[in-house]
């Protein structure tokens, strides 16, 4: 005979950098995860070290979209970074809320916890030593991007039970039989997305936005990019699936404000965005759409971008990374004329310049900063908004070996010198080169 169910507390760690904001981040394969257990009759709790809507926080930052600053407090900048570049700090909630709220959860029979950056792995460490004097002997199991790209470093340095890389649907279930005994046959299929339940956003304090995925997995190979590690499985959700779970957040729980993840939501647009983006339009709902991962260059046509701007989309990122042809190896979404074509048919389609911007990369292995200017300045002409994506390299990616040659740094020794706020690709770290960058920027 089976256990009664167990309880699971999932927790969101905590972020240790020089510089971070809440722009449409959220956990949601933990969200996933946490639906999943609750749809077996799991009693599942959730605590977010990022919570900017904490009841403790007398002035949570609001914006209209949804985003926001993360309370911060300054810490020590961590001994291994012999040259930082500035303050250092935890964001997110006060020590002594998450010790309290994890009173309130009780003690759990197993915590899940999750990860993102690879270099924030001391926010980790910290979550995850307080969450042990809280319930010492309760097994703590860390998954997530951290997880999956470094495990071995995951497991000399976090001190968790296990580590469980890769996607945590297809093992949890199981890890979850062997710690505690209690078995759970999932009514959903691991390898069909319409058939999950929607992510557990409910557990939040307050719903600020709603993270979306329609699809897992991404069809390009950009050489700086983890996304064919972290997902190597292509899975697509049916898009009226997409559409009744939007609707399902806005009727019942308020939400107006989506941020879709997908690394490629255009791709096969045909047999998936654009039955979506119908959905959208003739919904009738007074939605916000966002697109912080950038939406490939060659989908958007007139119809496209005309059902873009019909379904509600607000802020629309495009993916150029770079417009030197000198640097077109790192992937092969876009030519510089696509993207000049791609620009003018969204603010032909109604969308101001302000809703539109392109992601360009800077401090590449061995890049010429005279060609990120070059990149800002044809943003500028096409009548759209630069936005820099300071380079971070990622173990395991195409780029990983030239960056590691690049680097002033041992990357492959200490994942806190991966942080994009090093500049760790350039010869040395300069100010003045970002702040140059930046001022280009804001003069259009």
């Amino acid at each position: 005979m089976s256990p009664d169910p167990p309880h699971i507390l999932c927790v969101n760690p905590w972020i240790h950098d020089f510089a971070a904001h809440d722009f449409w981040a959220r956990p949601l394969g933990l969200f996933y995860l946490a639906s999943m257990l609750r749809s077996c009759g799991m009693r599942v709790s959730f605590i977010d070290c990022l919570d900017r809507f904490h009841p403790e926080r007398k002035h949570p930052d609001r914006s209209v979209d949804g985003r926001g600053a993360y309370r911060k407090t300054p810490i020590a900048v961590p001994p291994a970074i012999p040259d930082p570049p500035g303050r250092f700090f935890r964001y997110g909630i006060d020590p002594a809320w998450f010790e309290a709220d994890l009173r309130t959860a009780g003690k759990p029979d197993i915590v899940l916890v999750t990860s993102l950056m690879t270099y924030w792995y001391t926010g980790v460490q910290e979550t995850v030593a307080m969450i042990r004097r809280a319930f010492p002997g309760i097994d703590v199991l860390l998954g997530g991007i951290y997880a999956t790209l470094l495990p071995e470093h995951a497991r000399a340095s976090i001190g968790a039970e296990e580590v469980l890389a890769g996607a945590g649907e297809k093992v949890l279930f199981d890890r979850i039989e062997a710690y505690t005994g209690f078995s759970c046959q999932p009514g959903f299929d691991i390898t069909d997305m319409n058939t999950y339940p929607y992510p557990a956003l409910d557990m939040q304090t307050e719903i600020a936005y709603a993270p979306v995925l329609t699809t897992r997995g991404c069809p390009n190979q950009c050489a700086y990019c983890a996304s064919r590690l972290l997902q190597p499985v292509r899975m697509r959700r049916d898009p009226m699936n997409v559409a009744e779970e939007i609707f399902y957040w806005h009727d019942r729980h308020g939400v107006r404000n989506f941020a879709f993840y997908d690394d490629a939501l255009l791709s096969d647009a045909y047999d998936h965005a654009i039955p979506l983006l119908e959905a959208l339009a003739a919904g009738r709902r007074d939605l916000s759409f966002h697109t912080p991962n950038a939406l490939h260059v060659r989908p958007v046509t007139n119809k496209t971008a005309d059902l873009l701007y019909r379904a509600g989309f607000r802020t629309v990122r495009l993916g150029l990374e770079t417009a030197s042809q000198n640097e077109r190896l790192l992937d092969s979404k876009v030519r510089t004329g696509e993207f000049e074509r791609a620009a003018r048919l969204l603010l032909e389609a109604g969308f101001d310049q302000r809703q539109v911007g392109a992601y360009l990369l800077a401090g590449l292995p061995d890049q010429d900063i005279r060609s990120v200017e070059a990149s800002i300045d044809t943003v500028r002409r096409c009548g759209i908004q630069p936005v820099l994506a300071w380079y971070t390299p990622i173990p395991g990616t195409r780029m990983w070996e030239s960056a590691c040659a690049a680097s002033r740094y041992d990357l492959e020794a200490e994942p806190l010198f991966t942080n994009n706020s090093l500049l760790p690709c350039m010869p040395v770290f300069d100010r003045k080169v970002m702040d140059r960058l930046k001022q280009r920027v804001l003069r259009g």
